[in-house]
């Protein structure tokens, strides 16, 4: 049997892509519990504290991209709006439209190829 090693970059990447995925997740439960209406305040809060406390013993890693720390700080946001005072019908289209702006912000970037854009120009 082969012992298998991984270098430091490898476990590293790993770790990395595993979080961001975690992070991905996270949003995406967040935002079918905004728009099940079904949702009460104490199962919101119940089930986000269980996320995020699963979410703070995974790697800390490094991220380079702008939407994955936008998403990570919109996490904390909510986080701190759970420890508070709030009622769950007031910020619940509010961050509906927070997460909706978040996943335009991470498809901008896949719509701003150049070279696409000027083969498709030069057709014309």
């Amino acid at each position: 049997m082969a012992i298998v090693r991984y270098t430091d970059k490898q476990i590293e990447k790993f770790n990395r892509q595993k979080y961001i995925a975690y992070l991905s997740k996270v949003t995406k439960n967040l935002y079918k519990m905004f728009r099940d209406k079904g949702v009460t305040q104490e199962n919101f809060v119940k089930k986000f504290i269980t996320i995020k406390a699963s979410l703070d013993p995974k790697y800390k890693v490094e991220l380079y991209t702008g939407y994955h720390k936008d998403v990570e700080i919109y996490i904390e946001n909510i986080y701190l709006k759970c420890m508070g005072e709030f009622i769950l019908d007031d910020i619940r289209y509010e961050e509906m439209s927070n997460l909706n702006r978040l996943q335009k912000s991470k498809n901008r970037k896949s719509y701003k190829k150049d070279k696409h854009k000027n083969s498709f120009n030069q057709q014309f």
